[in-house]
């Protein structure tokens, strides 16, 4: 379980899916938040116009009210019949009273509204009418509503909605019952009050207007904090924690999302009233739980889809990433030959094919370093061929020397001391194969001192290598066989002063070596069979060289081939020998090698 949390597969899902579900629930909650917001900002704007509107049919409904008073109060046969004192003659007092009822049926029938009007004179004389036999309460005027219009100083006074007539017992309807008192405008002095008792639907149906779901609880409240009015479905006891405390301006809608309940209170102008509606969240996020599921429906759908879809994309990563590893896994057994195709983002396309790339470049390199081995063993090989007890041979040759030394014939123990030098360096195959540029031009120098005895004065060597180059490293054996045919095929034969020049040039990446002779030269046909003997157009100088262009050694040296070879295998394919030449002009090879820093690295 461990090892699969590790896999690349299982991170690279676990990170795409978490991205996703990560982005989808921030996406999702700002959403949602926002959406919610909008919400609750619709219903408060939605609330607030409602308020104002029921307001302002309130205020309308009030004013008549005030008005229809202020009609009694203005009524001189009313305020002249009301101060008549209580007289004996019933025929009088039988008139008067018809008079003011009359006067007040008058008003009765101007409203539709209306359920009764009840005027109180001073002297306690009372004057009903209504639609029922009014059944005046005795004790009206111990009662809290008679002393509230009483101590009025001539403003309305409300009563809002009673569950019955407050004066008339015989009346058992639901009332809006409000009044005032009755001053003598030339006198402004009181002379009675006026009670009217109207049908409070116009009231009720104001609040339930205001009712913004079926459980929405909406009330009025006096400036005493007393409950005037509900609507249906309102509870009849309201916990005083329960009221708006607030003081509120005329006309002011204010709208309070409090604990769990949303709050919207307004005042209307004609009353001293607050009007305050309060509905439970649950009942306002109907539509927020629609979108809720909505939500929850859409995140699941969008779920399954992050997962389906990080489960593609880890796989189009991590599935080239096994077949790279099992690839692998067949390279560390030793198996190069296998390459990996795949398809996939181009960034694990480069690596499959830097992968294929590099496998072959250590198939070729480990063939390389074979074939490298096989040939150093042959020039061994070669090498011991060509010599008979070498040891035996260096010895000998030293006692030679001292010996011509002994008898002052210093030139012929020169030719004996650089033949044993010769033998000595072409025989000790102990350790690398590799060996310093000045080791071979040290072998060389030996050499050219036997050919120019030999040849007696008609060969003349000049040599030109910058000493900065004598550290450079090269297979052993490399110089001796091209300046071997050279002199053998090139100058031996002339019949004039012969030539033989060794110099080296380098420039940004390669060292180059060239060993030039102004010797007979070679044919354009055979020039030709000796570059492709070697299978490339580089190979070694001289006519005489297509003896080895089979790659065969000869007895006293290695092959120019092999040099060749061994050159391509150290440094790389771009490496090895080129001939020029042209007939009885001469010719020049070229021994390239890469610079210090640069070995085998050209293609």
């Amino acid at each position: 379980m461990k090892r699969g949390l590790h896999s690349i597969h299982t991170r690279l899902f676990l990170l795409f899916l978490f991205c996703m579900l990560g982005l989808l629930l921030i996406v999702s909650a700002l959403y949602y938040k926002r959406t919610t917001d909008q919400l609750h900002q619709k219903i408060g704007e939605i609330a607030q116009k409602n308020f104002s509107q029921t307001m302002d049919l309130f205020d309308l409904l009030l004013k008549g009210y005030d008005s229809l008073t202020k009609s009694l109060n203005g009524n001189p046969d009313l305020q002249r019949l009301l101060q008549v004192p209580p007289t004996q003659d019933s025929a009088l007092r039988m008139i008067n009273e018809r008079t003011i009822t009359n006067l007040i049926g008058a008003i009765y029938y101007s409203r539709e509204d209306m359920i009764g009007i009840h005027v109180v004179a001073n002297s306690g004389a009372i004057y009903s009418y209504g639609n029922s036999m009014s059944v005046i309460d005795p004790g009206f005027a111990n009662s809290s509503w008679y002393r509230s219009i009483r101590e009025s100083s001539g403003e309305m006074v409300w009563f809002g909605v009673k569950e019955h007539s407050i004066i008339d017992q015989a009346e058992k309807r639901p009332v809006f019952a409000f009044g005032r008192p009755l001053y003598d405008l030339h006198e402004h002095r009181p002379i009675g009050i006026v009670l009217i008792e109207t049908d409070p639907k116009p009231i009720l149906s104001g609040l339930a207007n205001l009712s913004l779901s079926p459980r929405s609880e909406v009330y009025i409240l006096s400036k005493a904090r007393q409950v005037m009015a509900v609507s249906a479905q309102t509870p009849k006891e309201l916990s005083v924690a329960d009221y708006w405390s607030d003081a509120l301006g005329d006309g002011e809608v204010r709208v309070d999302p409090q604990a769990g309940r949303l709050i919207v209170a307004s005042k209307p102008s004609m009353a001293d009233w607050q009007v305050v509606s309060s509905t439970p969240d649950a009942d306002l996020n109907v539509e927020q739980d629609q979108m809720k599921r909505f939500l929850l429906l859409v995140i699941s759908v969008l779920v399954v889809v992050s997962t389906a879809l990080a489960t593609f994309v880890s796989r189009t990563i991590s599935s080239p990433l096994k077949r790279l590893i099992q690839q692998m896994r067949q390279v560390e057994r030793g198996n190069f030959r296998g390459l990996l195709h795949v398809k996939s983002y181009e960034e694990i396309n480069i690596l499959v094919a830097s992968f294929n790339q590099m496998v072959n470049r250590m198939d070729e390199l480990i063939e390389r370093v074979k074939a490298v081995s096989i040939s150093e063993k042959n020039a061994q090989l070669l090498a011991l061929q060509s010599q008979v007890n070498p040891h035996f041979l260096y010895n000998t040759l030293d006692m030679i020397y001292w010996m011509l030394d002994e008898k002052g014939n210093e030139r012929l123990g020169k030719v004996v001391l650089s033949l044993s030098h010769m033998f000595r360096y072409s025989s000790h195959w102990e350790g690398s194969s590799e060996v310093r540029l000045r080791d071979e031009l040290e072998q060389i120098r030996d050499y050219l001192t036997i050919i120019e005895a030999r040849l007696e004065g008609r060969v003349s060597v000049e040599m030109d290598v910058d000493p900065r180059w004598e550290n450079i490293r090269l297979p052993k054996m490399t110089l001796q066989p091209v300046i071997e045919n050279a002199v053998k095929h090139g100058l031996e034969r002339l019949d004039r002063p012969g030539v033989l020049r060794v110099y080296a040039k380098a420039d940004d990446r390669r060292l180059r070596l060239y060993v030039e002779d102004n010797g007979s030269g070679m044919e354009p046909h055979v020039l030709d069979r000796l570059r492709r003997s070697l299978g490339t157009n580089a190979v070694p100088m001289g006519e005489e060289a297509a003896a080895v262009k089979a790659g065969e050694s000869r007895r006293g040296g290695i092959g120019l081939q092999n040099v060749h070879r061994r050159l391509g295998l150290m440094f790389g394919e771009a490496y090895g020998l080129q001939i020029d030449s042209s007939p009885g002009t001469g010719t020049t090879v070229t021994i390239s090698m890469p610079l210090p820093g640069e070995g085998g690295t050209e293609a």
